[in-house]
């Protein structure tokens, strides 16, 4: 790499370079190699009469390579922690300021960067404002899933035994929660389920009654038409002996 500098008494100065030219290098950033043609550069036009000590070159080289060190060993912390986040669930926010939350799939690494991919959409570590401890977000999700099964309930004074399905699979899974997403239901869903749930079992009740009644009223008058039906051939064929 080569580098463009007036030196002047060993020190470089500046020449009013290009300014779209130094906004790209202070983007990049110097690497050993910029740094090494600048010591060089300074080395070979310092000032005879004050010549820099070896001392001080020394102290500049090793306090360079102490941040190049610490450099590398922050990028290499970002791609283990981005590595570490694969399957965990984070909160971004994206290009627009609006927050998202998603399980990370995978990372890819482009240019010394990780990046997160979030159902499909690749998100930089600069983006993950959170990240959500999995019985967290499980618990959570527990929650948020009956709330929203009981706001799909009818009126209670339009309830029938046809929401019986809808209900019951509630409750089931209000049974199956853990404690700590129970906890995070307000007390008056827990009300309303129940409340629910005891009407429904009167309703199928009930409707189950009904239907017994109704098969042994259909049993008995299907028995008496036979009867029946049994009775008129016996007279028929008695009559038919007596001519």
């Amino acid at each position: 790499m080569s580098v463009n500098a007036v030196v002047q008494d060993g020190k470089v100065l500046d020449t009013g370079t290009n300014k779209k030219e130094k906004t790209a290098s202070a983007a990049q950033g110097y690497d050993k190699d910029a740094f090494m043609n600048i010591l060089c550069a300074q080395m070979k036009y310092q000032d005879p009469l004050e010549p820099t000590s070896n001392t001080e070159y020394i102290n500049q080289y090793a306090t360079f390579s102490q941040v190049e060190q610490l450099s590398n060993m922050a990028e290499a912390f970002s791609m283990t922690r981005a590595s570490s986040l694969v399957g965990q669930t984070v909160i971004v926010t994206d290009e627009n300021s609006k927050q998202i939350q998603g399980r990370v799939d995978y990372v890819t690494y482009s240019n010394n960067e990780a990046w997160l991919n979030i159902d499909g959409k690749d998100y930089s570590m600069d983006q993950v404002t959170s990240v959500a401890d999995s019985d967290f977000v499980e618990m959570h999700d527990q929650a948020d899933d009956l709330t929203a099964m009981i706001d799909k309930f009818p009126d209670y004074n339009n309830l029938n035994f046809t929401y019986a399905q809808d209900i019951y699979q509630a409750y089931s899974f209000y049974q199956n929660m853990r404690s700590d997403a129970i906890d995070l239901v307000g007390n008056e869903y827990i009300s309303k389920l129940e409340k629910f749930k005891a009407r429904i079992d009167e309703l199928v009740e009930e409707a189950t009654r009904n239907e017994e009644e109704l098969k042994k009223k259909l049993a008995a008058e299907e028995a008496s038409t036979t009867e029946e039906a049994t009775n008129d051939s016996s007279n028929d064929t008695q009559s038919s002996n007596e001519g």
